[in-house]
């Protein structure tokens, strides 16, 4: 009833809009107007009940199609504007959406050819009038209607199976001979308008011929429209109309979608089979059934007019011309929508799965765009082509073994392909092929967190290509030949200091230091070198084990010399093991498989590791960095180091004819540019390979350290910046990877190991100059726990240096190891004195205001007469007594809190003696002022090395005599005073031998020496200082005035001429001058004052408070005066102020009227 009442209601609503139309079906001027307002009223009418569900009966569709199906029988078709026919066809394919269900055939077929005539511009009389996009879109919207396919869940009737019936009964009326040509006129306007440029024209087009392609052509009519439809739909997926030049990603992948369907129903496998175009060998009986059956099939005559018959010459000539047409979707893997990446992902997959027989020569490019889309940016696009790559291996069909075949031969011609591309400069190619190489070895394995099976069979292939029969001798010579590594960035010649100054690893945390990066020389883009990288990564990882052939030959070629090739075999080695043993160098070796390698490490990789490390450190002393091995033969002899190892080969094509004979081209000139680049290169990849080999043992490469260690730290002392900072990676990696928390904790476990290394590399048999410096950063790394081994390491430089003392450089080095040894123990705030110097008792009072002056002179001569005891409670202290020795007996407050009540009963008087050890074994050692408590084990190590060292200071090289004394400046914080003084005072003659060095950098290390002895043992150096070294300094600084009037390099003061320092501050003289007020500004905070003495000082350094002078000296000149004024500021003040004008009198010959030091002086003063 309730369908009855709707039913009713929507007749009432309806009619108001179809009895107008039906009076005024006949179009005239006046009507047409009315006749689209109500067109429109009943389109929207209609849509507001499809909105409530409203189910339309067939005699309210019936009741709706009269008045249209008037006003087209009443005119003609090319006379009715094409706005009234779009809402004419917009109401159809509205009614016909819902009609589907109970139309009839004719109804179907009526409708299906007045939208094919709109489309195609056809009339009852031919040619007819060309309508507007907007009404083709309305005549391909209704045929969608007529043709696509419907679910049982939108029957409004619920019929059970009327939707496959009633799609049944259309397809077959489709197919008939007298509808057939109806259907190719359709396809034919439905190619055209699908290269329109209306884009929803074109959409909808593209949807409809996919319709008609998949299910209303019959199976013989498809090979006919195969050629044009294939043709048309590259174009479109192409954008080759467009002005744009690439076409939308919908675009595409609807494009490709006809494609895949018209290709597979017309070459498919299946139909090409049944038709005998080719025979299907399964058994043993298809080779006899299939041959007759064929030559049945083949003499059949065809069906029906429009059928093409599928035979084996038809088949050869379709599949070419299909084969170029495919190859022309090429560009479309790069792509930038995801959508048409998918729906290219989707066309490849398809048309392998159902043409692996017929289109044999297809199968490598379709198999290359799956690939290649594999490493798409876009996850669902890689998602999608991996899922489709891993289902086509792994189905239960005949044709994945022919799929596993092409794809195995499309990883050997990339692989064969890279030297080529290399040489070419094609990055783009280079990238293309190394991820086509790593997409079929990630297929290899399962990916995480998915349901996709692996491929075992990938690993087998993969492990064949690079096992004993995969050719690597043809194949990996000419890679080694095309992958030349260019020059590092950083290749400067650093000192020894500057390279040690790298290393601040003593167990401060830090970031890791990355390996440095290698550049390839054919290959310019930083993704291509990656991707690269990447491969050999990937390949290592697939084959697993089985790639140790090829990485064993690597690794023959890359030692047996450190030409070009060697390098590059190196690097082919490192990361073929690298994936082999899921170990990640950097950030770069990002690996997908790394986990599961990891787990799958086996004995033999493992015992490849352990003699390939053997290996590395043994030859590692056979070449010099500064000596390659191509420049033995000397000028005439020289070999090329691009002919190393020249592959003797025949040549077809032009011969290159130069201008200047024996002219060399660029590249040529390049490579030779820096000859000695490549052993450097060839070192740093073998500390790459001690790396991987470390990461693969892991805790099992501990025993390897024996012989590992000397070649790392060997590295880390290296003058060139690629060597040391692959060195330092090295170590820091081969730490992590032994589970160590830092390279410090590694070398102290291992310690024996290095000095043995060293230690062996120091004999008459084999002297390495370079382990002094091995051993210098062994200490440095090791940090203040090398004191525990610092006896051994001090022992065996002093043997050595006995051995060797007339070599200057093995001589320089051992020095400069006992100079880490005692810097080592300096750092350590532990083994640091608490010292004060004595000679604060000799500083004056501190600063007093003016006003208090008077004020405390008068205090103190009112009470000048009184009592000393009265004065000492006052808290005055005379100048004759401080408080350096005692006012009372020595043991009186020792034994006070003991002895109290019985002094005051026997009255006993204390001892006036002061303790000792013979008059009192009880007493504890710091009862006594005067006794020291024993030396510890590093004040006892640096007391053996002071001892031992002063003997150089007369050294013939003036680096071991800067050495010695800068050591002598460490030690100073450190050695107790009966240690000290001793060795001081029988060295300082040769200390004040030093401050008069010819070199300057020996004096100023002299004057640092000078410098630490005030700062803490003040009162032993009062008068060294004053008496023997301040004169030296004068005569110095009257010598450096004299050298700045007459030198280029000094400044000069405006309208003055008079030299105060140099521009520079890495001239002789500023360095001199710097040492010079550094060491006078200590003696005058730890020394005892002279008033002469302090005079000269005042006066002779005014000139470097000069606006002039440089920046440096006048701030080290300003803590100079501050110091000089906290023991006599008037005399500061007083040379300060004259030298102003500000005061004169007796000073007035002080006055400097061209300086300016104002600003200085306020400085000074204020603090």
């Amino acid at each position: 009833m309730e369908n009855v009442l709707a039913t009713q209601s929507a007749f009432q609503r309806l009619k108001g809009f179809c009895v107008p139309l039906l009076g005024n079906s006949l179009l005239t001027p006046s009507s047409t107007p009315v006749i689209n307002k109500l067109l429109s009223q009943l389109h929207h009418a209609l849509l507001h009940l499809q909105s409530e569900r409203h189910v339309f009966a067939p005699a309210t569709i019936s009741y709706v199609f009269f008045p249209l199906s008037s006003i087209l029988r009443r005119n003609d078709v090319s006379t009715i504007p094409d706005q009234t026919l779009e809402k004419i066809l917009a109401i159809l394919a509205l009614l016909s959406d819902v009609w589907w269900w109970d139309m009839e055939v004719t109804a179907w077929e009526q409708i299906f050819m007045l939208c094919s005539a709109i489309l195609g511009g056809i009339d009852r009389k031919g040619k007819g009038k060309d309508r507007d996009d907007e009404t083709k879109l309305a005549a391909a919207r209704t045929l969608w209607a007529l043709l696509r396919e419907r679910i049982p869940s939108e029957d409004p009737a619920h019929h059970g199976d009327r939707a496959r019936t009633n799609l049944a009964a259309f397809i077959a009326h489709a197919q008939t001979a007298k509808f057939l040509p109806v259907m190719g006129q359709t396809l034919n306007s439905l190619l055209t308008t699908a290269e329109s440029q209306h884009l929803p024209l074109q959409r909808m087009s593209l949807i409809v011929l996919s319709a008609i392609v998949k299910d209303y052509l019959p199976d013989g009519f498809v090979p006919s429209i195969l050629p044009g439809t294939v043709s048309s739909m590259a174009k479109v997926a192409l954008g080759t109309g467009s002005s744009r030049g690439w076409a939308n990603g919908d675009i595409v992948a609807a494009a490709l979608l006809v494609m895949e369907q018209v290709i597979v129903r017309a070459i498919g496998n299946d139909i090409c089979i049944r038709e005998g175009a080719i025979r299907n060998v399964d058994h043993l009986e298809d080779l006899v059934g299939d041959l007759r059956s064929a030559d049945i099939n083949v003499d059949a005559p065809p069906s029906s007019p429009y059928t093409t018959l599928r035979t084996a010459t038809w088949l050869r000539a379709t599949s070419s011309q299909l084969h170029i047409a495919i190859n022309s979707l090429s560009p479309l893997v790069k792509h930038q929508t995801p959508a048409a990446l998918i729906g290219l992902a989707t066309f490849s997959a398809a048309v392998l799965s159902a043409t692996a027989i017929t289109l044999p020569q297809s199968q490598p490019l379709l198999l290359s765009f799956l690939l290649s889309l594999r490493g798409s940016p876009f996850e669902r696009v890689s998602r999608q082509a991996d899922t489709a790559l891993r289902q086509l291996l792994t189905a239960p069909s005949s044709s994945r073994h022919l799929t596993l075949k092409v794809l195995l031969q499309i990883s050997s011609d990339n692989l064969a392909a890279l030297p080529r591309l290399l040489l070419s400069h094609a990055d783009a190619k280079v990238e293309h092929a190394a991820d086509i190489l790593h997409s079929v070895c990630l297929l290899a394995t399962a990916p995480a967190g998915s349901q996709l099976p692996a491929v075992p069979a990938i690993s087998a292939g993969v492990g064949k290509l690079l096992g004993p029969h995969g050719g690597v001798e043809k194949w990996g010579w000419g890679l080694l030949s095309t992958l030349e590594f260019a020059n590092p960035p950083l290749v400067v010649a650093q000192g020894q200091q500057a390279s040690a100054a790298q290393l601040a690893l003593e167990g401060a945390a830090h970031a890791p230091t990355p390996f440095p990066e290698l550049a390839l020389r054919h290959v310019s883009s930083r993704s291509a070198q990656e991707a690269l990288a990447r491969t050999f990564r990937a390949l290592g990882a697939t084959a697993r084990e089985e790639c140790l052939f090829a990485a064993e030959w690597f690794v023959d070629v890359g030692l047996g010399s450190r030409g070009q090739r060697a390098v590059a075999a190196l690097w082919c080695a490192c990361r073929l093991l690298e994936g082999a043993g899921g170990v990640e160098l950097g950030a770069l070796a990002s690996m997908d498989m790394t986990a599961s390698v990891a787990a799958r490490r086996g004995k033999r990789l493992e015992k490849f590791a352990r003699e390939l490390a053997r290996r590395i450190a043994e030859s590692w002393d056979d070449w010099d960095d500064d000596e390659a091995p191509d420049q033995a033969a000397g000028p005439q002899g020289e070999a090329d180091p691009g002919e190393e190892n020249t592959l003797v080969e025949h040549v077809q094509g032009l011969v290159t004819v130069r201008g200047v004979p024996g002219a060399e081209g660029v590249a040529s000139a390049a490579a030779r540019a820096h000859p000695g680049v490549q052993p450097l290169l060839h070192r740093a990849l073998s500390l790459q390979l001690l790396a991987v080999a470390a990461g693969i043992l892991e805790a099992r490469f501990l025993p390897l350290l024996l012989h590992v260690l000397y070649p790392v730290l060997h590295a880390v002392v290296s003058e060139t910046s690629l060597v040391a900072a692959s060195g330092l990676a090295a170590l820091e990696f081969i730490a992590s990877s032994t589970s160590y928390a830092t390279p410090a904790n590694l070398l102290l476990s291992n310690f024996d190991y290095a000095l043995d290394a060293v230690s062996r590399r120091l004999t008459r048999r084999w002297l390495d100059v370079d382990a002094t410096r091995v051993l210098a950063v062994l200490v440095r790394l090791v940090g203040r726990d090398v004191v525990r081994k610092a006896g051994d390491v001090v022992e065996e430089c002093f043997d050595r240096l006995d051995e060797y003392h007339g070599y200057e450089a093995v001589v320089d080095g051992l020095v400069e190891v006992l100079g880490e040894v005692v810097r080592a123990v300096e750092e350590d705030e532990e083994n640091r004195l608490p010292r004060e110097s004595r000679s604060a008792a000799f500083c004056g009072p501190g600063r007093i205001e003016d006003a208090r002056r008077v004020d405390d002179f008068v205090a103190w001569f009112a009470q000048r007469r009184d009592d000393t005891d009265d004065t000492e409670n006052a808290g005055f202290s005379g100048p004759h007594r401080d408080k350096s020795y005692p006012r009372e007996p020595w043991a009186k407050k020792a034994g006070e809190e003991g002895s109290e009540e019985e002094g005051a009963t026997d009255g006993s008087a204390p001892p006036t003696t002061p303790p000792t050890a013979a008059t009192q074994p009880g007493s504890r050692a710091e009862d006594d002022p005067s006794a020291e408590a024993p030396p510890t084990p590093a004040q006892a190590l640096t007391t053996q090395i002071v001892a031992r060292s002063v003997y150089l200071l007369t050294h013939g090289a003036p680096t071991v005599r800067a050495r010695i004394l800068l050591l002598l400046a460490r030690s100073v914080p450190v050695l107790p005073e009966a240690a000290l003084l001793p060795a001081v005072h029988g060295a300082w003659p040769f200390v004040l031998n030093r401050l008069a060095d010819a070199e300057t950098f020996v004096v100023s290390a002299a004057a640092a020496f000078v410098a630490a002895l005030a700062e803490h043992v003040g009162d032993f150096m009062a008068r060294r200082v004053w008496d023997d070294v301040w004169p030296r300094f004068r005569a110095m600084l009257q010598r450096l005035a004299q050298g700045d009037r007459a030198s280029a390099l000094a400044r000069r003061a405006p309208g003055v001429g008079e030299g105060v320092g140099t521009a520079s501050a890495y001239t002789h003289s500023h360095r001199l001058y710097r040492a010079i007020i550094v060491t006078m500004t200590a003696a005058a905070r730890g020394v005892q004052a002279q008033d002469a003495a302090v005079w000269e000082v005042v006066v002779l350094f005014r000139r470097f408070l000069r606006r002039q002078a440089h920046e440096e000296l006048q701030a080290c000149a300003r803590r100079l005066y501050v110091a000089l004024a906290e023991n006599n500021e008037d005399a500061v003040w007083l040379a300060l102020s004259a030298t102003l004008g500000r005061v004169g009198g007796p000073v007035a010959f002080l006055r400097e009227p061209q300086w300016d030091i104002e600003q200085n002086v306020k400085i000074i003063l204020s603090e």
